[in-house]
């Protein structure tokens, strides 16, 4: 299944100079949010296209409810439909300790973090021996915190809409990263059959 990001393709569609990411770039250029209706016409465009036709995986959209009522009747218009959403529950503080210590290597962009995932030789990169590192600016503890009132006051009450619908499923991201892996597998292996 192709993975579907609203942040990639508005960024695509702004580099791209289409009508929707004129409209989107002037949007954001002026420090607003891309409405609802950009964003649902972009996925109406792109879900459209051959490679999604086998299924598709949402990343980043529905994040409120009305982008999840929005997303319902442009699927119901296309004649399509979700089949399902996979809450991850995680923990407020542990997902707050993987983000802030994450970075990466300037130079071939391997993933290593501050508590879990070190270096084997201190300041050196495993995978290309450089000794740059960056770590994404919003990946703070202030970040990540504002970004976590967000999600409960704005996402987290789409979870009820999908629950009654019988297709919310929810995977423990505490999980061993093995155990997540095979229970996302599951999930998306049901709904292919």
């Amino acid at each position: 299944m192709i993975q579907v990001s609203t942040g990639d393709m508005l960024r695509a569609e702004v580099s791209a100079g289409s009508g929707i990411g004129l409209q989107a770039n002037a949007v954001m250029a002026a420090g607003g949010l891309v409405s609802d209706d950009i964003l649902v016409r972009m996925l109406a465009s792109r879900i459209t296209r051959p490679d999604c036709l086998p299924g598709f995986i949402l990343d980043g959209f529905p994040r409120t409810v009305p982008q999840a009522d929005a997303l319902d009747a442009m699927l119901a218009g296309l004649g399509k439909h979700l089949d399902l959403v996979i809450e991850l529950a995680v923990d407020d503080a542990a997902l707050t300790d993987r983000i802030a210590g994450r970075y990466t290597c300037s130079n071939c962009g391997e993933g290593y973090h501050d508590n879990f995932q070190m270096p084997l030789k201190l300041g050196a990169c495993d995978r290309c021996g450089g000794a740059a590192f960056t770590r994404r600016a919003d990946d703070n503890r202030e970040t990540v915190g504002a970004r976590l009132a967000a999600y409960h006051a704005q996402t987290a009450p789409i979870l009820p809409h999908y629950r009654a619908t019988g297709k919310l499923k929810q995977v423990d991201g505490m999980a061993d990263i093995d155990v997540v892996t095979a229970s996302l597998v599951a999930l998306l292996d049901g709904v292919q059959d």
